[in-house]
């Protein structure tokens, strides 16, 4: 009996657990996330819904927004005339099987049929076979990849639970606008007809997502179905392995640095700012405020995210793209670092917000003062880590064009008086500010400019210590 429960064991596990696990973790032999510059694709599973699938139809289509259907064949085979609905305007339609059942607990040979039951369900709506396949909760078995020469597995970055009614629409668009970055999956439900799903959940999706899309819209992204997607990202370039090992092991010194140095996050995992409380050791700088920073007086030392700096760099078509990007994370950060600092009793008696920088111009316009660093030790130290950091975490080729600007860039202190930050918590923007459509049109500008010697934008962070 031992022997005949050890045989089912490795059984199962080459059959269902192994390949799960290296496709989720992994990634291998599925698509799960794009490595692009400003695009997001939605995805939405178990449908079509007759009630639900045309109003986010509608939805769609007030944003201009393309995204992807992975349906069950059973749902789609009652309403054919929704399928041509996605076709018409522009979306792509992928298959869930034909019925919502896990590929686990299902033979090969019964897979396969709900594949194509499904596909011909779509090719006789629409009149062409789908290219896509989402499997049932994601989960594939060992014989999916034996047969991805057919058909692209399609898995996501992010999943909400939004198929629990319980979540509720202000809590799924929180769990939502963070992940607003370019390249993510995004799985949404707009059927809650699947065993474990509510059946009105999809009208809490619904309400989320409109506020996510309007965020998004704002901030220049572009919605794209998953077939733009992945051509977008055979376009750029992927890391090497020995690059993926730097970038790794940058980016665990940079945690042990945080864990070291007392770092605290703001607004959660996928912050842009990190931060700490020190005293300022200096010459007297005057403020914007007219007052002066003065030696001893307590400051709230910023450092910005490299993990987010290095996938924002892998994405960037240039530097000066990649410049632009960060401002534009800076931009959206600063409202929630208020926020954060306001609640922080540590921050009491701090003069000033003060961070040392690369990433100069155009700081300005968010309300930063910009001085220059003063020439000594540290000024040279961080321009050697500049140099280190770039060619870690950049493309070569993009380092070897921006040689000769990088060697030319020089950091800057940015500053602004505490009580000058706290407004950003009452106004989510500063009255100095630039406003978010003139970030977006830099962005635009940025992706079509010539080449990045030719841009005085080709700015990266400077150290773990500093913005």
């Amino acid at each position: 009996m031992l022997q005949l429960l050890l045989w089912a064991f490795y059984f199962l596990s080459l059959y269902a657990f192994i390949p799960a696990l290296i496709s989720r973790v992994f990634g291998f032999r599925v698509f799960k996330k794009g490595r692009v510059t400003s695009e997001i694709a939605l995805t939405f599973d178990d449908g079509p819904d007759p009630e639900y699938t045309p109003q986010l139809l509608d939805l769609l289509a007030r944003y201009k927004a393309k995204a992807t259907f992975f349906v069950v064949g059973s749902h789609a085979e009652k309403h054919p005339e929704i399928l041509r609905r996605m076709q018409e305007e522009g979306h792509v339609v992928g298959i869930h099987n034909y019925v919502h059942k896990t590929n686990w607990f299902m033979r090969p040979k019964t897979v396969r049929a709900q594949i194509d039951r499904t596909s011909d369900v779509i090719r006789e709506a629409i009149g062409i076979r789908s290219a896509f396949y989402r499997p049932p909760w994601g989960i594939v078995n060992v014989f999916d990849f034996m047969n991805r020469h057919k058909m692209q597995i399609i898995l996501w970055s992010a999943i909400f639970g939004d198929w629990n009614v319980k979540l509720g629409a202000e809590r799924l668009k929180q769990k939502m606008m963070k992940k607003m970055h370019p390249g993510e999956v995004l799985l949404l439900h707009d059927c809650g007809r699947t065993p474990g799903a509510d059946p009105t959940a999809p009208a809490n999706m619904l309400i989320a997502l409109e506020a996510y899309m309007e965020e998004a819209t704002k901030r220049g992204f572009r919605f794209v179905g998953i077939a733009e997607m992945m051509k977008l990202t055979e376009r750029t370039p992927k890391r090497s392995v020995l690059k993926n090992a730097l970038v790794g092991a940058w980016l665990l010194y940079e945690k042990l640095y945080h864990v070291v140095f007392r770092l605290k996050n703001v607004g959660g995992a996928d912050s842009a700012f990190h931060y700490r409380v020190i005293k300022y050791h200096g010459e007297p700088i005057k403020l914007a405020d007219n007052g002066f920073l003065k030696n001893g007086d307590k400051i709230v030392e910023l450092h910005f995210d490299n993990k987010m700096l290095s996938s924002i760099a892998l994405q960037s078509g240039s530097p000066l793209a990649t410049g632009i990007r960060l401002l534009r994370e800076m931009e959206q950060a600063l409202p929630v670092l208020a926020r954060t600092l306001a609640k922080d009793p540590e921050v009491e008696g701090v003069r000033a917000v003060y961070g040392v920088t690369m990433i100069h111009r155009g700081a300005d316009r968010l309300g930063f003062q910009v001085e220059p660093l003063p020439e000594g030790m540290f000024a040279r130290s961080t321009r050697i880590y500049l140099k280190i950091l770039t060619s870690v975490l950049t493309n070569k080729q993009r380092n070897a064009r921006g040689k000769a600007k990088r060697d030319s860039i020089k950091p800057h202190m940015l500053l602004m008086p505490l009580e000058q930050l706290l407004m950003f918590a009452v106004n989510g923007a500063h009255a100095s500010s630039t406003k978010p459509v003139k970030l977006h049109q830099e962005v635009a500008a940025a992706k079509s400019a010539p080449s990045p010697e030719n841009s005085d934008a080709s700015e990266l962070d400077s150290n773990p210590s500093v913005i």
